[in-house]
């Protein structure tokens, strides 16, 4: 499945601050791009979307930065993608018709609710503390560079 790079970004971003914060550690958009080999200025637009959407945190000052806590512990794949790219993923007409429903379906609609119902179980299966924890361990990377 393809996600957009923005929804790409901020789902490493997300997981990275996650990371730091699970240390009891803020970190600037800076340090995100710079982890997730993302460029600063479009990681630091990603990371005012996430904030606005609630899906992280943001400090000013000198002892700030962006964070996570256990307010955001439920927070799951899904809403990083409905935060950057909206729920079109999830709803609509693959084909892009107006009036396809379950009474009046497009060629592919049945398939596509069929695809729609793994990708949303994929995406809320976990939530991005555990994605989190699973790096921590090192059971999972979020290195583009595999140690």
């Amino acid at each position: 499945m393809m996600f957009s790079q923005a929804t790409k970004y901020a789902i490493k971003s997300v997981i990275y601050v996650w990371t730091k914060s699970l240390e009891d550690k803020k970190v600037g958009a800076k340090e995100i791009g710079s982890e997730i080999d993302a460029p600063e200025a479009f990681t630091a637009k990603i990371l005012q979307s996430l904030v606005k959407a609630k899906i992280i945190g943001s400090l000013k000052g000198p002892n700030g930065g962006f964070y996570v806590d256990e307010t955001h512990a439920k927070i799951n794949l899904k809403d990083v993608v409905k935060a950057i790219d909206g729920d079109h993923l999830f709803s609509g007409c693959s084909l892009g018709l107006p009036k396809c429903s379950e009474k009046n379906p497009c060629p592919l609609h049945f398939e596509v609710v069929k695809v729609r119902k793994e990708i949303e179980n994929m995406l809320t299966s976990k939530s991005l503390k555990l994605l989190a924890v699973e790096v921590i361990k090192g059971t999972t990377t979020l290195s583009y560079l595999f140690k």
